[in-house]
Formats: C-alpha cells, structure tokens, sequence
C-alpha cells in the first residue's frame, strides 16, 4: 500500500500551471517537522516535494502561500527523465489526493482573506475544535475503568504453556 500523511508547512508559494489538456496543477514543498532533537537541541526538518491536481490544486493556490500550515494525504510517485545534458534525473514527489488547510491567511497576519465559507481544519473552525476538545476530556474523566485486578480470561478455556521449541522461528 503506498499512503502518505503529511503535515507541514510551506516552504514557499505554491506553483499552478495549467497542462496542455486544460488540467491545472499546483507544486509545493512541505517542510515536516522531524521527531529527533540535534545535539544543539533544535529539531530537523524534511522538505518533502508535493503536487495536486484540478480543482484542489486551484484552491492551493488561490488560499495558501508560504508558511502555511497543512496537511496532505496521498501516494508517493517516483519518475525519471533524461536531462538537457544527457544525464538521468530522478524525481520522488507525493501526489496529494487531500490537502486540509489547517491555518488561514488571516490568521497568519496577512491582508487578503479566505472565503467566508472557509473553515479551517475539516470544516471546523478554532472555536469548534476547542469545544469539541473540552467534551472530549469531559468525556474521558467521567468514563469508567474497569477493574483490571481480576484476570479477565480466566474462564476462556484451559492455560496453554508454550517453550521456545514450539514457536516456528
């Protein structure tokens, strides 16, 4: 399965050309935080290189810029192409097949704004998200805990005991 799950911010404005046939598509670079700390103490980065297609490529152009924050979901695509000097080129790209914007032009301080039917974040704007957030704590400290004290599968059947001899590997 090739599947992809990104979230990053872009490195620089987003590209959109439109291919021969009409078909508009738009190349970002995402940089994505890595989860080790240097031993400087600062946190790495991978600029992982992006495109979307048609409509979605639109509206990647048209509200996002760079520093946005985003998410996309997609499959990786390798290519190759011979290059003006004679020399093979390799290209690892991800296609997105879903770009959520997670951060407005607004609220990043710039001038221009987003629709006013856009909602950030899966159609849920911040004050949605922190109430959804808060009834899922509430609901976490009021749900109960079972009783682990007692061993739940001791009316299953009978123990099996298993040596080192009986595993295959």
């Amino acid at each position: 399965m090739n599947k992809v799950l990104l979230v990053g911010r872009l490195t620089r404005d987003p590209e959109l050309r439109t291919t021969p046939g009409g078909m508009a598509v738009t190349r970002f670079t995402l940089a994505v935080s890595q989860n080790y700390v240097n031993k400087n103490g600062e946190r790495g980065a991978d600029f992982i290189n992006c495109s979307a297609w048609g409509r979605q490529a639109d509206n990647i152009s048209k509200y996002c810029h760079k520093g946005s924050l985003v998410s996309a979901e997609g499959r990786i695509r390798t290519s190759s192409y011979d290059a003006q000097d004679g020399t093979k080129r390799y290209v690892t790209e991800v296609v997105c097949d879903t770009v959520n914007f997670l951060s407005t032009r607004t609220s990043e301080g710039s001038n221009s704004e987003a629709p006013s039917s856009y909602q950030p974040a899966n159609d849920y704007n911040n004050n949605d998200m922190n109430e959804i957030m808060n009834d899922m704590d509430n609901a976490s400290s009021s749900m109960e805990t079972a009783d682990l004290s007692e061993d739940p599968f001791k009316s299953f059947g009978e123990e099996i005991t298993l040596t080192s001899d009986d595993l295959p590997f």
